[in-house]
């Protein structure tokens, strides 16, 4: 028995503001998370991947939505 949809599935617009949301909280999650282990790392390791004191001190001033 093959088993069809009677209409091919469309993503409502409800549905994609729903993603989108997720995806926004999402983001703003990693943003904060990789501030807190950017705010951990010492002067050795912030040498490591080329971040200046400076640098380090204005992305940890952003807020997590930017």
């Amino acid at each position: 028995m093959d088993r069809t949809l009677s209409r091919p599935y469309v993503a409502t617009r409800a549905r994609r503001n729903w993603l989108q949301l997720l995806q926004v909280l999402q983001r703003w999650q990693r943003n904060y998370r990789t501030r807190q282990q950017l705010a951990q790392l010492d002067d050795r390791q912030l040498a490591d991947v080329g971040i200046s004191h400076s640098d380090r001190s204005a992305e940890l001033d952003k807020p997590f939505w930017r």
